[in-house]
């Protein structure tokens, strides 16, 4: 495991892009256009949900005006060379790791000529009509990397798409199709006011064996799988497959509250934990993709991460919440504006920010260039920031939701002994570490694994910067802040590690100790 491991150990890697590829046929250029691969369809066994109830007993009447705006996305698209390692081409989707390590083999193109030979992979996902005109909402996973789509209605009709944007970031893309007469179309619906227990149903083409309805509830809001920074998929446990990809997620009504993206699965078919981007926060994506082809996001320039009740109680907030500064990236536009390290934003452009995600997805939704104001917690102060939004680069970063990783020190009999041996930055341990001239701390020789600091996380050979929000340069300096700290009467310590070029604050409670 690497110095970050324990970071992100917690992460649900396989709830990414389990709806992705479904059905490739991969096809030598070299043989005949009728030479196709034999895609092998696997059969799974659903298991009805208890004590679901349809408005007068059924969901006909819902699935009748749904299903036709429901189309099939096929998607073609060149695939890498055949992979020594393991002996099947390489996909161009960022999922495709994915399916290997959660799903083997299945649902990926199969080796089938010599590495030198051009090959294709044909793919399927779903979507649905959203204008009269042939405006068509999908996942930008399933048409990512592709050199030319078909659509086919529900009725059979087979049409050519052209892409008119997509939106990595928010894993959602726009088609336009053409046809000689009007297409049946679904409405969007209010995602905000669905509730935990709410009937779902969703439409899509799983395996590629055709258009398929199943019915749930929504089993949970909010879930972050960490794809983005945009994460707040709605989970729900209508049985999705590979190949739900894009299609719509349905309420009572009808209306389109979720796009289906995502299943958590350790065999490949549906074990009940899917997962759908939220109509609202998709309706405005879609919005721009269909106005500008693309989407530019505001930027601020800082990383960040979680305020947990042990990280307030350090810094005198007296509750949890905002999101925590642990660096501002140079020549940012936080930089220019004056943000630092261990600020705690807890409002933007007038609006309260909860969390991280708050903060990433208000600031991402304001044009570049626009001037806003931060309202920061700083060393016990509340103030307030006037920063300019920059434009794209990386966005708001959303740190690991783990929230772990920072020591305190034994070294001095007034410290709290919070389980931690530390030495200072000597020349040789700087050129160990391949530590910059100008980086100053403690570096952590040892962890008791029955103290604080481990608990919270922290590994040998991580730099302790900074106690409290202040500086350290040595060893003594850090024991003595803690002190302190604990002098003042705080229940925790607040400690900013650098740990393999990252920079994350943990709150080492002196209960624990």
């Amino acid at each position: 495991m690497s110095p970050l491991g324990i970071l992100r150990r917690h992460r649900v890697a396989a709830l990414l892009g389990a709806a992705l590829i479904i059905s490739p046929v991969v096809v030598s250029f070299a043989q005949s256009a009728n030479s196709t691969g034999v895609s092998k369809i696997v059969a799974t066994t659903q298991t009805p949900v208890a004590g679901i109830t349809a408005p007068n007993g059924s969901f006909a009447p819902i699935v009748a005006a749904d299903k036709p705006a429901v189309v099939t996305v096929t998607t073609i698209m060149k695939a890498q060379p055949t992979g020594a390692d393991d002996g099947m081409p390489l996909g161009n989707s960022p999922f495709d790791q994915y399916f290997r390590q959660f799903f083997g083999d299945q649902g990926m193109p199969a080796p089938q000529t010599p590495p030198q030979q051009a090959q294709r992979a044909e793919a399927l996902g779903s979507g649905f009509i959203v204008s009269a005109d042939g405006t068509i909402v999908t996942n930008n996973h399933v048409v990512d990397g592709a050199s030319s789509i078909k659509v086919t209605l529900d009725d059979g009709t087979e049409l050519p798409a052209k892409l008119v944007g997509r939106d990595a970031k928010n894993d959602l893309a726009v088609l336009k199709i053409k046809s000689d007469k009007p297409l049946p179309t679904v409405k969007w619906g209010d995602s905000d006011r669905l509730m935990t227990g709410d009937q779902v149903l969703a439409i899509g083409n799983p395996f590629g064996i055709g258009t398929t309805v199943t019915a749930g509830i929504v089993s949970a809001r909010g879930r972050d799988l960490h794809s983005g920074p945009f994460d707040d998929f709605i989970q729900i446990d209508a049985p999705i497959n590979h190949g739900n990809s894009g299609g719509p997620l349905v309420d009572v009504n009808g209306n389109v509250v979720g796009i289906n993206t995502a299943i958590y699965s350790p065999n490949g078919g549906s074990v009940g934990v899917g997962f759908a981007i939220p109509s609202d926060q998709a309706q405005k994506v879609v919005a721009k993709l269909m106005k500008d082809g693309s989407i530019q996001y505001g930027y601020l320039g800082v990383e960040i991460q979680s305020v947990t009740p042990d990280v307030a109680s350090a810094i005198g907030l007296d509750h949890p919440g905002g999101a925590l500064v642990s660096k501002v990236n140079d020549s940012s536009p936080a930089a220019s504006a004056g943000v630092e390290a261990g600020d705690v934003i807890t409002g933007f452009a007038g609006q309260d920010v909860k969390d991280p995600k708050d903060l990433s997805r208000a600031v991402a939704d304001v044009a570049p260039g626009a001037k806003e104001t931060l309202d920061v917690w700083r060393k016990g102060k509340a103030i307030q920031i006037s920063v300019n939004v920059g434009q794209n680069s990386d966005d708001v970063k959303t740190a690991s939701r783990d929230d772990s990783g920072a020591p305190s020190t034994e070294q001095g009999s007034r410290a709290p002994a919070i389980g931690l041996g530390l030495m200072d930055i000597t020349p040789d341990i700087r050129q160990e570490m391949n530590l910059a001239d100008n980086e100053h701390g403690a570096v952590v020789a040892r962890v008791n694994p029955d103290k604080a600091a481990a608990a919270a996380g922290i590994q040998p050979g991580d730099v302790i910067v900074a106690v409290n929000q202040a500086p350290v340069k040595s060893a003594r300096q850090v024991t003595q802040a803690i002190a302190q700290a604990s002098k003042s009467g705080r229940k925790s310590v607040l400690l900013l590690i650098e740990r393999d070029g990252s920079q994350i604050y943990v709150a080492v409670p002196f209960a624990n100790g």
